[in-house]
């Protein structure tokens, strides 16, 4: 019994902090992937792994950071217990311990495709280094970092079988130099920031799911005709002639909206308006400014200017 209480102590069970920080990652990077219209219960499943993983993995660490690490502890009032510092757990038996925890960690890989096998192991190093970077850096919580939010690019991988970027920027918003420690402290969050978004967050959610109708996804945008009186379109009224096309139009309205004819011809175009004195015919791709006594006619890149014919020369 005081062995198990040993090994306990020795892997920091009684502390869950450490495997939660390696199991978020994974079940945010599986979450992010997995398509949960489908068999929800290979997604629980791959949940249980990384969660049993992290377990083994983050006890394995702890034992491999003790040894690692024990002269140091020994002289600290924090540490010097340690079963490892104190000399109640041989080092022997620790790496012991180490490589059974290292062994079931690996039964529990060999369920996922064998890309995240691989990169799983690549990470073997990070997991048991972190003790050195203490000594050889200035920058050991963001080595922390790094190694505690690998599990991100596993939870992708163990359904995707690939690697792209989106993974890869999830993974670096939780490295910082103050990720775990004592300076990460509570004060550098913005409080008010966080209540606004918050807030800003919930009302959206909740005004869109109580929606009577599901909003559209990127609608079409409604193209609003731009209205003007009967007596308006009435200035526009007449023939025009150009000097540049042996063509006369005769402007009129026609339901509420103007109209033009090549004169002698049965080729009738309504023009939907567009500001107060601009007309277009999308289809035909025409657009008509008049200003004043002149109509002016744009069609495939050209404009050509059209003048009112005065009455007694329009027939």
């Amino acid at each position: 019994m005081n062995q198990l209480n040993l090994f306990i102590e020795l892997t920091r069970l009684k502390k869950p902090i450490g495997y939660m920080l390696l199991f978020w990652p994974c079940a945010w990077g599986l979450t992010l992937v997995y398509d949960l219209s489908n068999n929800i219960n290979v997604y629980f499943f791959y949940l249980l792994l990384f969660f049993l993983g992290s377990v083994l993995m983050r006890s394995a660490g702890c034992i491999v950071n003790d040894i690692l690490d024990r002269k140091f502890d020994k002289q600290v009032a924090r540490t010097k217990d340690r079963p490892i510092a104190s000399g109640k757990i041989k080092i022997s038996t620790g790496l012991f311990y180490a490589a059974l925890l290292c062994a079931l960690a690996f039964l529990v890989l060999i369920n996922f495709n064998y890309f995240t096998i691989l990169i799983a192991l690549a990470s073997m190093p990070l997991a048991f280094t972190y003790p050195l970077m203490k000594r050889y850096t200035y920058w050991p919580q963001l080595f922390l970092g790094v190694t505690f939010n690998y599990g991100l690019i596993l939870g992708w991988t163990s359904i995707s079988g690939n690697l792209n970027i989106i993974p890869i920027i999830f993974y670096f918003t939780g490295t910082h130099a103050d990720y775990h420690k004592i300076t990460d402290t509570p004060d550098k969050i913005e409080y008010d920031l966080l209540e606004m978004r918050s807030r800003l967050i919930f009302y959206t959610a909740w005004n869109i799911a109580n929606r009577d109708k599901r909003l559209v996804v990127d609608p079409k945008p409604e193209k609003v005709a731009f209205e003007i009186s009967r007596d308006d379109l009435k200035k526009f009224h007449g023939v025009y002639a150009s000097e540049l096309m042996p063509l006369k139009f005769e402007v009129y309205t026609k339901s509420a909206k103007l109209a033009m004819t090549p004169v002698g011809m049965d080729q009738e175009l309504v023009l939907e308006a567009t500001s107060a004195n601009t007309f277009k015919q999308e289809i035909a791709g025409i657009e008509v400014t008049f200003e004043e006594d002149t109509m002016k006619l744009k069609m495939q890149g050209r404009e050509v200017v059209f003048k009112i014919v005065p009455d007694d020369d329009s027939e």
